[in-house]
């Protein structure tokens, strides 16, 4: 088999959550204004494979979002999100309205193969696993620094 034909240059949320399952996650397709997209969770939160850009009318896309929203309450410390965006690659943190949002895009665009896909799976584990860290660590920072809250 050529190294050619085992190149994945577009997927479906078919594909995506097969991709999913085989990792070891649970997957539903669900509808959001109309897109329909994948929920699932990691670290017990939470998250959407979003579409990006289709290949023509069809399924299949060449790229695709990796999303976490996490409802706030209060105030964020003032340097938080630029905090995660510095010091993060891969992912980016940003803040939308009552929502802390982690996001992580995923092109297969121009071929990848499907160890990259897997990979991009157990990356973002990961990030959201450090994106969980680090809350707990801001919110231990703000009580040390103002016990009486």
């Amino acid at each position: 088999m050529s190294e050619q034909s085992d190149m994945i240059e577009s997927v479906s949320l078919q594909y995506l959550a097969e991709v999913l399952q085989d990792a070891g996650y649970r997957t539903n397709e669900s509808e959001q204004n109309g897109s329909k997209q994948l929920l699932s969770a990691s670290q017990g939160i939470g998250f959407a494979v979003r579409p990006g850009n289709p290949v023509g009318d069809g399924p299949k896309m060449l790229d695709f979002t990796l999303s976490c929203a996490l409802r706030i309450q209060g105030a964020l410390p003032e340097n938080m999100v630029s905090d995660w965006n510095r010091d993060k690659r891969f992912s980016r943190l940003t803040h939308q309205g009552d929502f802390l949002v982690l996001e992580m895009d995923v092109v297969v665009a121009g071929g990848v193969g499907a160890a990259h896909l897997r990979t991009q799976v157990e990356l973002w584990d990961r990030l959201m696993r450090e994106f969980l860290l680090y809350l707990r660590n801001y919110r231990d920072q703000k009580e040390d620094a103002d016990p009486l809250s």
